[in-house]
């Protein structure tokens, strides 16, 4: 029953976001674009991040992947919004995008590659691959033993996820700025997504309750996922540091700029707060002992990873509209994760019981 009700919880958000975003188009038409890259770019994360914590466990095994599996199964089942969420990308690509507009194109070095047409080429073949790796997963996870086939699949998946992952992020986002350059952004991407596909899982796995203890994680479970949540933490926030420190050092006007958008005004103390609540406080929580033993304490520190994505994903994308967050980039947001959140919440209920329980 509570699951049920989270699920109609999770659907009336959506739909709210949603009649939130048709009123923003109505009034604020402008501001729309960015604020549903924003929220695309955040809810991508979910199920590619699932995707490939599934096929990491499938390779390194270990209880804790066993202890997640039906929550990484729900963000894979999410996959499927991410075809209506692209959809009203291409209407407004442009006004998104710098580079397709002819006047800007002719002066730059990459427009062999930043072009409408192989833009849209690569967004498609992203997508089928997505989709494919999306529904050869769920189908070895609903198999009685899906082991064998995930081991199978998994190499081959890890190599084209990181791929177009990486190409993705840099068409998406880092595009938003043609001329900014970072050789670190696709594996920051990447790890970012990861983490909070984790994050998203044992907080799933925290507040379930009911359940038999190989899936609800025992103590030396939850300590393991503690764990594996501090070393991603770890990794993430060395990428971006070292992607900052090295534009820093090297001082060159095109690429610095893509940070002095992101720490002029408002955007400052945003910045900080990310690395506060991204990195410094998860950080010390994680190293503790008692906490690392506590569902309850892990689970809170998931949660946080959880929330703060989304002003992260805000940071990264709407500075480049020339403006400060606004209520249509919040309807926006709420509208793709509450319908994220539904899917996922509907796939844990209609999962069978086996598949709930195996490991």
């Amino acid at each position: 029953m509570r699951g049920s009700a989270a699920e109609r919880s999770a659907w009336i958000v959506g739909l709210a976001g949603l009649i939130g975003c048709a009123v923003a188009w109505g009034l604020t038409p402008l501001q729309l674009p960015f604020a549903w890259l924003a929220a695309v770019t955040c809810f991508l994360a979910w199920p590619l991040g699932s995707l490939a914590l599934l096929f990491i466990h499938a390779l390194t095994g270990g209880r804790w992947g066993y202890a997640i599996r039906p929550q990484l199964a729900a963000g894979i089942a999410t996959l499927p919004l991410l075809i209506p969420a692209l959809l009203p990308l291409p209407f407004v690509a442009q006004r998104l995008y710098p580079w397709m507009q002819p006047q800007i194109a002719a002066h730059l070095d990459n427009r062999f590659y930043l072009n409408p047409p192989f833009f849209y080429g690569r967004a498609v073949f992203y997508l089928a691959v997505w989709l494919v790796l999306g529904l050869l997963a769920t189908r070895a996870v609903r198999r009685a033993d899906p082991q064998p086939a995930l081991e199978k699949l998994a190499p081959a998946a890890l190599i084209l996820l990181c791929l177009t992952v990486t190409f993705a992020a840099i068409d998406s986002t880092l595009s938003l700025d043609p001329q900014f350059k970072s050789s670190i952004y696709g594996l920051l991407v990447c790890v970012e997504a990861v983490l909070f596909a984790l994050s998203i899982a044992v907080l799933g796995v925290t507040c379930t309750s009911g359940l038999p203890q190989a899936t609800t994680a025992d103590a030396a479970v939850t300590r393991v996922l503690g764990r594996v949540l501090l070393a991603l933490v770890v990794l993430w926030a060395y990428l971006d540091f070292m992607q900052f420190l090295i534009i820093w050092n090297s001082n060159l006007p095109d690429e610095a700029g893509w940070y002095v958008h992101r720490l002029e005004g408002g955007w400052a103390p945003l910045a900080i707060g990310i690395a506060v609540l991204h990195f410094g406080l998860p950080l010390l929580a994680l190293l503790w002992p008692p906490v690392q033993r506590s569902r309850t304490a892990i689970g809170a520190i998931a949660a946080l990873l959880v929330v703060i994505e989304i002003p992260r994903a805000w940071w990264i994308v709407i500075p480049a509209s020339g403006r400060g967050i606004g209520w249509a980039d919040a309807t926006t947001m709420l509208a793709l994760l509450g319908l994220a959140a539904g899917l996922a919440l509907r796939a844990v209920r209609c999962a069978p019981r086996e598949a709930r329980t195996h490991g």
